[in-house]
């Protein structure tokens, strides 16, 4: 099971994922990851999660910084 943090940054992710109305499968290919790789990390069921490196390759897909993935105060 994900922690609190764990979840608020891949709702982040998401959030920000369906905002530029990428699928799940297109920012699976633009990390060349497994085209499921991103339906994984979003599945509760799943004990899939980004890692410092796929948070900083999303963020420059996004064209942000990786900080904006994280909550401004501890959870």
């Amino acid at each position: 099971m994900a922690s609190k943090i764990e979840r608020y940054i891949i709702e982040k992710v998401r959030d920000m994922r369906k905002e530029k109305k990428l699928s799940q499968i297109a920012l699976s290919q633009k990390l060349e990851m497994s085209s499921s790789f991103v339906s994984h990390v979003e599945s509760v069921r799943r004990r899939a999660k980004y890692n410092i490196n796929h948070l900083n390759k999303i963020a420059k897909i996004f064209n942000c910084s990786p900080k904006d993935f994280f909550p401004e105060k501890p959870l």
